[in-house]
């Protein structure tokens, strides 16, 4: 008869070709835990693999889903965060945690059982208020993982003095995460200036040719500076995520 994984696991430790520690980092690796809560399955090994508990997507999940996957993360004294929240699954799930912060324009949850270390700083640049709601998710993010983060708002590129003048502030990120919509040409201009990791954000924010976000997608696809790495159309979460990552590191080393 065949052997399951974990017995096979078993056998290798048993026959000596695995020392214990080898064992359990193949058993964790392999099996990694999982709790089932209403109808969401929460990765919660996910922090010791990735480094930041699992987060969150709230459209399609009821205010109940949210709550149960706040609860188990919190039993585990793991962090939580939640992004694309409505003010209904806010107030259902803050009800039993009142300390959790809801964002309305970023549409963001979180909840610090365990508050990390300042470390790394995160500048996120929106090139206009339309694009806000996508700056504001990425900022709240950036804060939620730990970086000391900061809003420069409206410095879009019909208005060049007004990214000129947000220099001295654009040298003191480890990462920055520039959203645009319309042509999407801001993160360009920004990674032009700066010597660090720029993430680029389109948004769907524009006239008809804007399509959608494609149209700032692919100029920010075509960027011809260097340090320019792009994700995808209003993912403030995605933007933030990534600069923060970096911006940690950066701060680490320091």
């Amino acid at each position: 008869m065949s052997q399951t994984p974990f017995q096979q696991l078993l056998s290798r430790w048993q026959a000596g070709e695995l020392d214990l520690n080898r064992l359990e980092h193949e058993i964790r690796t392999t099996f990694a835990a999982t709790t089932l809560a209403a109808d969401v399955q929460i990765d919660m090994d996910r922090q010791r693999r990735c480094g930041y508990p699992e987060v969150v997507y709230g459209p399609g999940k009821t205010p109940e889903a949210v709550r149960e996957v706040f609860r188990a993360q919190r039993a585990a004294g793991q962090n939580s965060f939640a992004t694309r929240v409505t003010s209904d699954q806010a107030d259902f799930v803050c009800q039993e945690f009142p300390q959790a912060v809801y964002h309305p324009i970023a549409r963001t949850l979180a909840q610090m059982n365990h508050p990390a270390t300042p470390r790394g700083r995160v500048i996120v640049v929106s090139a206009g208020t339309s694009d806000r709601p996508i700056a504001e998710e990425a900022l709240e993010t950036s804060r939620w993982m730990g970086c000391d983060a900061v809003l420069v708002l409206d410095v879009g590129v019909a208005g060049p003095q007004r990214i000129l003048a947000q220099r001295e502030q654009l040298a003191t990120g480890d990462a920055i995460v520039v959203v645009a919509g319309m042509e999407g040409a801001l993160p360009s201009v920004v990674a032009g200036w700066v010597s660090v990791p720029v993430i680029a954000v389109p948004t769907s924010v524009g006239y008809g040719a804007n399509l959608g976000g494609f149209a700032p997608l692919l100029g920010m696809l075509n960027s011809c500076a260097a340090n320019v790495a792009v994700v995808n159309i209003d993912a403030g979460f995605k933007g933030g995520y990534l600069a923060s990552l970096i911006a940690r590191q950066a701060g680490q080393a320091r």
